[in-house]
């Protein structure tokens, strides 16, 4: 009798089981039936802000489109500077058990997929995206050398200023640097990628 009791309950839980199956289906094919709505709804739209590329290109004063050549040669310097920065840190940083700084992190390539940029602007999205994703990388690649061997405030007021300067030593505070400099090695070490 106990046994006929539980095969019933195993039945209707099976049977429960079924119907919020079948219900979170249901819940999942409106869900998504309304994403892709959206999407093309946003889709649509952006195509419809789309400058076409012979308006883009009519419309750019003439010494933009002069100084495009000199804008895309800086890649070539960049390129280089890439190549050596990132040898330098694969070479180096294991040496000095710096953690070293994921390239990922920073050249970030993502904007081109905007479908409300014509041809020209995606390609531009995709200069700034390395160049500038560049330049923070070599920057947090250099702030970490920075702290390992001179974690030294300026005495003068710096401009701009990386991602660790804040913790260096004061300009001038020789006690605090000498016993203090290892902790601040040690904080590179312990990083994680």
């Amino acid at each position: 009798m106990e046994h006929q009791k539980i095969d019933e309950l195993i039945a209707k839980i099976k049977a429960l089981e079924s119907e919020l199956e079948a219900e979170l289906h249901q819940e999942y094919e409106r869900f998504t039936c309304e994403i892709t709505k959206k999407r093309e709804e946003l889709l649509a739209s952006y195509r419809k802000d789309r400058q076409g590329l012979l308006r883009y290109l009519a419309t750019t004063p003439m010494l933009h489109l002069l100084s495009a050549p000199i804008i895309w040669a800086v890649l070539i310097p960049a390129f280089i500077l890439d190549g050596f920065v990132s040898f330098y840190q694969w070479v180096c940083f294991p040496i000095y058990k710096i953690t070293k700084v994921k390239r990922s992190d920073y050249i970030i390539f993502d904007r081109h997929r905007l479908a409300y940029l014509n041809l020209v602007e995606k390609f531009n999205c995709l200069y700034c995206s390395y160049f500038n994703g560049l330049m923070g990388y070599i920057s947090e690649i250099a702030a970490r050398t920075e702290q390992y061997w001179c974690p030294i405030r300026h005495s003068s007021r710096v401009k701009s200023i990386h991602s660790r300067y804040q913790r260096f030593f004061e300009y001038g505070d020789s006690s605090n640097y000498r016993q203090s400099a290892n902790d601040l090695r040690s904080e590179l070490i312990e990083e994680k990628e």
